[in-house]
């Protein structure tokens, strides 16, 4: 029979199984939390994060500590990374925390680049002007056209055009904080130009339109008399009968667009007398740029107006227009609902 383990022996392994026993439990808990934080949906739902350029990830978490997103220690956070394989793939930029979002969620939106997005609209019927202080007033856009005339920033989106009114698609368009004014420009200039030139190629046959331009021009025009998408082709139906018959197109908004600054919302006799390159009550033809950025509705009923007789039309006050064939039908419908007014 052998002799008993000395007592001392087996104390330690006594020590060294209660230690293996702990680090088992510490391991199992350590293990059993990193679960539960890789499914616990994050708080301060809506709110947003800004990892930077540069930004290391034990930064990003102790941002999410101090914010009350996400309470979890750093180890967690960097483990997660470790094992998804995406430490090395965040990307800098602004990031929503989305209802139900967890861990494994924001860090596949960081290393996918869902920044959030921002949204700038240009307003139908609206000018280039208008679209300039739009820009201008939108904080999350990179500002770099500040003090360009618009002959310099023509240049810098590579218009070949030399007057800007008219070639910037109507749309609205999406964009991460920091985004170059001049680049969302020029997204909307390409955007115009393509649809043009696939609406000219699509016109209707024996347009009194020499090119894209012009029926650009003429869709400026039929954007700012009417804000009806059901009239749109009437109204470009009446001027291109006028152009065939070689009749001024005599179109209030192009008269108000010669005037400038000098129109004061009120449009008197004198100024339908006052000829400008845009007065097409002095001036035959159309005008000598667009007058407005028209949308895509415009633009195709300028190359696809509607076959009609109608010669003139006049607005009944409501939004809409009566159409005449005749200049004693036009006179009695100007009498009923222009003068009458």
């Amino acid at each position: 029979m052998p002799p008993p383990p000395p007592l001392g022996r087996i104390r330690w392994v006594l020590l060294l199984a209660c230690l293996a026993l702990a680090l088992s439990a510490m391991a199992w808990f350590g293990w059993r939390e990193f679960h539960r934080f890789e499914q616990r949906a994050l708080g301060s739902v809506g709110s947003v994060i800004t990892f930077e350029r540069g930004m290391r990830l034990r930064e990003l978490s102790a941002e999410l500590a101090a914010r009350g997103i996400s309470d979890a220690p750093y180890w967690q956070w960097r483990l997660l990374a470790q094992r998804s394989g995406l430490a090395a793939r965040l990307q800098a930029g602004e990031y929503r925390i989305e209802a139900g979002m967890t861990p494994p969620d924001l860090l596949r939106s960081i290393t996918d680049g869902r920044v959030v997005q921002y949204r700038l609209t240009i307003v139908e019927g609206s000018r280039f002007r208008d679209l300039r202080v739009a820009l201008a007033a939108t904080p999350e856009l990179e500002q770099t056209l500040g003090g360009l005339d618009d002959a310099a920033v023509l240049a810098r989106i590579g218009a070949t055009e030399a007057h800007p009114e008219g070639l910037f698609l109507p749309d609205t368009y999406f964009f991460p904080r920091g985004f170059a004014d001049v680049e969302l420009l020029r997204r909307a200039y390409w955007a115009q130009k393509r649809l043009l030139e696939q609406a000219w190629q699509a016109r209707a046959p024996e347009l009194p339109l020499v090119d894209a331009y012009q029926a650009l021009i003429l869709a400026s025009v039929i954007e700012k008399e009417t804000g009806r998408v059901g009239e749109r082709r009437q109204i470009a139906g009446v001027f291109i009968n006028r152009l065939r018959r070689g009749w001024r197109l005599q179109t209030d908004p192009s008269v108000i667009y010669g005037l400038g600054e000098a129109f004061d919302g009120n449009l008197r006799r004198i100024d339908l007398q006052t000829d400008t390159p845009y007065n097409t009550y002095t001036r035959f033809g159309l005008p000598p740029t667009p007058i407005a950025l028209p949308g895509r509705a415009a633009i195709k009923a300028a190359v696809e107006p509607a076959t009609t007789d109608a010669m003139y039309f006049v607005a009944r006050g409501d939004g809409s227009h009566v159409f005449s064939r005749t200049l004693d039908e036009h006179n009695a419908a100007v009498r009923r609902f222009q003068l009458g007014r």
